[in-house]
């Protein structure tokens, strides 16, 4: 058994919306301390590296948080905590981007901030792509580009690209 572990004493819901539930959990430490844990639960998602002539199938979407338009990779949460993750992956790729792939590799997956958040994000890398039309979700306004590979990855350098799921899975996807 790992020694480092922590052993939940009570859960409380305190939140539940459409995207994630909230939990305040009473914790025992591995060396007997009790605190607690604010936890949010998420169902996942997915992100996609698409290639198309040596560039990458980009979105650019204005995200409330940030209060700024973000470049990003395609991707999307899952719709319920069993939904199958490729399809996830291929759904999410079609509706942003208007895009389907031939050939799918999986880049495994990142937590994406562990320390109060279960989201897991499922990695995918996506070529051999056919445009079949975009049909974006309500209330989903985006713009896709194809950006040559090289420029991606001077955004990246530059700080104009900042997502970090995005530079995660461009790092696997490319080995960089």
């Amino acid at each position: 058994m790992d020694k480092l572990f922590e052993k939940t004493i009570s859960s409380k819901e305190i939140y539940k919306g459409k995207v994630f539930t909230i939990t305040k959990d009473d914790v025992e430490l591995c060396d007997g301390y009790k605190t607690i844990r604010e936890v949010v639960h998420h169902n996942g998602g997915v992100v996609i590296a698409a290639e198309k002539d040596n560039k990458i199938l980009m979105v650019k979407q204005f995200r409330y948080p940030t209060q700024e338009a973000l470049y990003e990779l395609p991707a999307g949460k899952l719709d319920k905590q069993n939904e199958e993750i490729l399809s996830a992956a291929k759904r999410e790729l079609e509706e942003e981007t208007g895009h389907i792939a031939e050939t799918w590799e999986s880049l495994g997956f990142i937590w994406t901030s562990p320390g109060f958040c279960s989201e897991k994000l499922y990695l995918y890398k996506a070529s051999d792509l056919s445009f079949k039309g975009q049909h974006l979700d309500e209330g989903e306004i985006l713009d896709y580009l194809l950006i040559d590979k090289d420029e991606v990855f001077n955004m990246i350098k530059t700080g104009k690209i900042n997502d970090s799921k995005t530079i995660c899975a461009l790092m696997r996807a490319y080995k960089l």
